[in-house]
């Protein structure tokens, strides 16, 4: 892209999340329509599989909610065997949706002004 600034996803989008056994379910949402197509673009399913590599996910999957500015991905495999089969608290699937949170994306100039502020600390 050109004339692109690279940002956390957090600045575009909150989440929401969730988990079933071996499996996590992570909402991407838009803070505004305008950065909706962006996100569309740039968080893929095999964007999301590449970032989270290291949990070893045997699929992903993404559905759009274009209504609600919103994309819900199902990520199986990737709790360590599940909540209560995991001895590794940081598994469960509200800890993955701040992983995906934190991923770059990159967001012409002409929409950073659509994008959350960046909190500049104490």
């Amino acid at each position: 892209m050109s004339n692109t600034i690279s940002h956390p996803l957090y600045r575009a989008a909150h989440g929401r999340t969730g988990d079933k056994g071996n499996r996590s379910n992570i909402s991407v949402i838009a803070w505004c329509p305008e950065l909706y197509p962006l996100l569309v673009k740039q968080l893929t399913e095999e964007r999301v599989a590449q970032h989270f590599a290291h949990r070893q996910p045997s699929a992903v999957k993404r559905y759009l909610l274009p209504t609600l500015h919103a994309m819900n991905f199902v990520l199986d495999e990737v709790l360590d065997g599940g909540v209560n089969d995991s001895l590794n608290l940081d598994s469960h699937g509200k800890a993955l949706s701040f992983f995906l949170l934190d991923l770059r994306i990159q967001v012409p100039a002409t929409l950073t002004q659509f994008l959350i502020a960046e909190e500049t600390g104490p």
